[in-house]
């Protein structure tokens, strides 16, 4: 039995815990350690993660499966484009992918953004990380390569979206 809810400041840990369980088997096949490392800790740091769940600029959404986090997603409104709402972050435990806790979260969201009003999600995904497949499943496509710099490393990403 899952269940999702907002995440508060409270779970940050929760996050944290989440975040470096998902990213090591995740990455690892496609970046360097020192990376992985340096951008759990920028992305993930205990202030930034409180800052954006108390600033509101990221919603953060826990999952939850029989009362144990198990996965987590943030999303917002483009800074550049509110009409546009973005997919920060979607990860599930290696051990419950295949449970659909992915589709369940990324049509939570995307329901979210409807009753926002707006009509289009996106997302950055590397362009040699295999969700890029899950996320075709799910009815994104392609819309542009991105190369981001993050610290002294770079993401090399595709660009996905999806009209909701």
């Amino acid at each position: 039995m899952h269940h999702i809810r907002e995440a508060t400041i409270n779970d940050v840990a929760t996050i944290q815990r989440l975040a470096e369980e998902t990213w090591w088997p995740t990455y690892s096949p496609l970046l360097e350690n020192e990376q992985i490392k340096y951008m759990l800790g920028e992305i993930y740091s205990s202030e930034k993660i409180t800052d954006q769940i108390e600033q509101g600029t990221q919603t953060y959404l826990l999952l939850t499966e029989d009362e144990q986090p198990v996965a987590f997603a943030a999303y917002s409104p483009r800074d550049e484009n509110p009409e546009v709402y973005k997919l920060h972050k979607i990860y599930c435990l290696p051990s419950t992918q295949g449970k659909g806790y992915g589709k369940i979260l990324i049509n939570t969201i995307a329901g979210n953004v409807l009753a926002a009003g707006k009509h289009v999600l996106e997302l950055n995904v590397n362009r040699q990380n295999n969700a890029k497949y899950f996320y075709e499943k799910m009815g994104f496509t392609i819309a542009y390569e991105e190369d981001v710099a993050i610290g002294p490393y770079w993401m090399n990403d595709y660009v996905m979206r999806k009209e909701l």
